[in-house]
């Protein structure tokens, strides 16, 4: 599996919109009230809200491509751009999505990997995230790279607060 990751810019704008959107909705639609998930998916994975995001300086996109096939994403933030620590020396994986038909070939850890060479080529001492404290899944792939939880801040989804576990990463 040759995996090639490259920067998303607003030409992939209509790519990113659907490949968010089918990406959220296979890990997350099952455990949500619909009226909630669907407000969500609109107010987050909008046209509008993923071009803002892509055209701040301190949001950074990647499409991940096993040969030429696209078979997930994610998404970087630093100082301002990022959804709660905003430390200088953090870099924060807001997004790490793999296509439920491409799942369990490693392609996850393999993202880790780029993701930590990015954060050190950026000088960052940590990398963190918010995962649902009801995926367990997730928690343990991320403790199995060794991430370990920091904290834990609201995630709103519609209406509903939810909670995510904040999991932090030192880099060497």
């Amino acid at each position: 599996m040759a995996l090639y990751f490259r920067q998303c810019d607003s030409t992939d704008l209509d790519s990113l919109v659907q490949l968010s959107k089918i990406t959220f909705s296979d890990a997350f639609e099952k455990d949500n009230d619909p009226h909630d998930f669907r407000a969500y998916l609109q107010k987050a994975f909008g046209s509008k809200q993923l071009a803002k995001e892509l055209s701040n300086k301190n949001t950074f996109f990647y499409f991940v491509y096993d040969g030429q096939e696209l078979v997930g994403y994610f998404k970087l933030n630093v100082e301002s751009a990022q959804s709660d620590v905003q430390d200088p020396k953090a870099l924060e994986i807001e997004r790490i999505y793999v296509l439920n038909e491409h799942q369990g070939k490693k392609i996850g850890s393999r993202m880790l990997k780029r993701i930590t060479e990015k954060a050190k080529e950026m000088h960052k001492q940590y990398i963190w995230l918010g995962v649902w404290e009801h995926n367990p899944k997730a928690i343990r792939f991320y403790q199995n790279h060794g991430f370990v939880k920091f904290g834990e801040h609201p995630y709103l989804i519609g209406t509903d607060e939810q909670t995510d576990w904040l999991l932090r990463l030192e880099i060497q």
